[in-house]
């Protein structure tokens, strides 16, 4: 939807109604995301997509439909294999679509402030279950109301509840889950199935060292959309000669330059420099500020000399356990790119609570728990 926030704002000005459809829920290889939205003005223009075109046309009928009686509906299609065929697709799949007469004031305020990074969720509770409507036969007017909306911030603050119908911590937690992965989807607690359509802001790197490996580290960043900031004390390192793609570059302290750059929680720091009085500063306050993740280059030796000297300087244990040191996966390579590499490896592992092991290992384990939970107790 933050991608089509201008387009929605020229047919506004232009004085035309827009409705929209969105992806609550997808089944089997389903061609659009959950979150995937699908804007249709008064006058016929349409933006976005649901489906990649093999269902739009029904679903902008179902959203001029909803125009007319003012009322969001949840409807089902199951896309046929010879229409996911033509969307690039070994088959075809099911996707659940909330149809909504106008956009939500909800989620445009979430996509703006999203803009502003500030990140929020929009909470839409849905039906327990669609009624099937097959995708050029459903009945018109099929589907189910939702209710109103609420809203979760990144801080956890919720607006609005459901009193007792569902734990309002648990709709906070899928809310924030949501917003650190950067997915929409759909939950359910307990009966209840709600839509998380979430709204995160752009998720940051901070370089503490403009080494050699910071240079591929930031171009690694980019690629998977961070937002990157490089801070060193030289200016002759820190140029944008040797890091065109960066977002900022900052010349100074690293702990004098948290305000600056704003450092928090939203954060992830990789302190790249091996000068105990720029990096040591530099990890007190990026633990300090409670950045999600925090690694610092160095031998275990120097690892273990770095906790000493940290411990001594009142910084406490258990954030201590939340310094990556050595940082990084342990891939094999030394050449400074693989290093960025094995940072960056890391910094998504945590980011996603991955485990970091071979997906065949896994693969194995989950194949392993699946034939002991056939097997009789007596057998084992």
């Amino acid at each position: 939807m933050k991608e089509l926030l201008e387009t929605l704002a020229t047919w506004r000005r232009d004085g035309v109604d827009v409705g929209r459809a969105v992806v609550v829920r997808t089944f089997g290889s389903a061609p659009r995301p959950e979150g995937a939205v699908l804007l249709v003005a008064s006058d016929g223009r349409i933006a976005g997509s649901v489906s990649g075109g093999c269902v739009e046309g029904a679903a902008a009928e179902e959203i001029e439909r909803a125009r007319a009686t003012g009322q969001s509906r949840v409807i089902r299609y199951g896309i046929s294999d010879e229409d996911a065929w033509d969307v690039g697709l070994a088959c075809g799949g099911t996707i659940d679509v909330l149809v909504e007469p106008d956009v939500p004031r909800d989620v445009i305020d979430a996509a703006e402030r999203s803009a502003r990074d500030r990140g929020s969720a929009v909470i839409t509770p849905l039906p327990p279950d669609a009624p099937p409507a097959e995708f050029g036969a459903h009945e018109p007017g099929a589907g189910a109301a939702p209710a109103a909306t609420l809203v979760v911030h990144d801080d956890g603050r919720l607006d609005g509840t459901l009193g007792a119908a569902v734990d309002d911590d648990s709709l906070v937690a899928a809310a924030l889950d949501a917003l650190n992965r950067g997915t929409s989807r759909t939950v359910e607690i307990g009966d209840l199935a709600f839509f998380v359509e979430a709204y995160p802001v752009r998720p940051r790197l901070v370089v503490v060292g403009a080494v050699q490996a910071a240079m591929s580290l930031v171009a690694y960043a980019c690629e998977l959309g961070y937002a990157t900031v490089v801070v060193d004390g030289r200016a002759s390192f820190a140029t944008a000669e040797r890091f065109p793609d960066v977002d900022r570059l900052v010349v100074g302290w690293p702990d004098e330059v948290a305000d600056e750059i704003a450092l928090g929680p939203n954060d992830a720091v990789a302190v790249l420099t091996h000068d105990v009085k720029f990096d040591e500063p530099a990890i007190v306050e990026a633990l300090r500020r409670g950045c999600r993740y925090v690694g610092a280059v160095g031998s275990r030796k120097t690892q273990a000399d770095r906790r000493a000297r940290l411990l001594e300087a009142g910084v406490g244990e258990d954030a201590l356990e939340r310094l990556r040191g050595p940082i990084g996966l342990d891939l094999g390579g030394r050449a400074p790119a693989e290093m960025a590499l094995a940072i960056m490896s890391e910094v998504v592992a945590v980011r996603y609570a991955g485990s970091g092991r071979p997906m065949r290992d896994l693969a194995a384990d989950r194949e392993r728990e699946r034939v002991l939970a056939r097997e009789p107790v007596a057998a084992r």
